[in-house]
C-alpha cells in the first residue's frame, strides 16, 4: 500500500510496526434510588445488559455495535451502589450520553425506579479509585456536618479517622523495605 493510504490513517501503527493498542476508559457511576432493595438486587450481568439495551435504544444499531466492543462492568458494589463501567475511548461518549435514559432497574420480576449518576470519567482504574476515596471522604464530612445526635457524630468521626489511619498505614507499607522484625511485631 502506498504511504498515506486511507487504511493507514484509520489504523494507527506504533514505531515497532504493530498496530496501536486501543485504550479503555472507565466511567465511575452511582446507582441512586429511593428503594434500598434496588441496590441490593444489583448484578453486573443485569446492569450490563440494561446499559447495552439503553445504548441501542438511544443511539441505534451503530451505537450498540460501537460500544459493545470492549464494554464491561468491571466493578459493582451492591451496598454502596458504585459501578465501574469499561468502554473504548473512542466511544465512551455514546455510553455516557445513554446513562441518563436509564430510569429503572429490573431484576427477578421486580422493577425499581433509579438513575445512574456519573461521578468520574477516567483513563485508568487507579484514577477512578483515587477519585472514589476523595468522594467518600467528602460524603462523610457532609454527613458529619448534618448530624443531630452526638452518638452519630462520634460514629462518623471514628469512621473518618479509621479510614485515614488505614490509608496512612498502607502508604507506610509501600514505602518500607519490608523490615522483617517490624513486620513480625505488627503481625503479633
Amino acid at each position: 500500500l502506498p504511504i498515506g493510504h486511507r487504511w493507514e490513517r484509520r489504523h494507527p501503527v506504533c514505531a515497532s510496526g504493530r498496530r496501536a493498542r486501543r485504550q479503555p476508559w472507565y466511567l465511575l457511576c452511582e446507582v441512586v434510588s429511593d428503594d434500598p432493595r434496588c441496590r441490593l438486587s444489583l448484578e453486573d450481568r443485569v446492569l450490563g445488559s440494561l446499559v447495552r439495551d439503553t445504548i441501542a435504544r438511544v443511539h441505534g444499531t451503530f451505537g450498540a455495535a460501537a460500544s459493545s466492543i470492549g464494554f464491561a462492568v468491571r466493578y459493582l458494589n451492591a451496598y454502596t451502589g458504585i459501578v465501574l463501567l469499561r468502554c473504548r475511548k473512542e466511544f465512551y461518549q455514546l455510553v455516557w450520553s445513554a446513562l441518563p435514559f436509564i430510569t429503572y432497574l429490573e431484576n427477578k420480576g421486580h422493577r425499581y425506579p433509579c438513575f445512574l449518576n456519573t461521578l468520574h470519567v477516567g483513563g485508568t482504574i487507579r484514577t477512578c479509585q483515587k477519585f472514589l476515596i476523595q468522594y467518600n471522604r467528602r460524603q462523610l464530612l457532609i454527613l458529619l456536618q448534618h448530624c443531630t445526635d452526638e452518638g452519630e457524630r462520634e460514629a462518623i468521626q471514628k469512621s473518618v479517622t479509621r479510614s485515614c489511619l488505614l490509608e496512612e498505614e498502607s502508604g507506610e507499607e509501600e514505602l518500607s523495605d519490608g523490615g522483617g522484625e517490624e513486620a513480625a511485631d505488627t503481625m503479633e
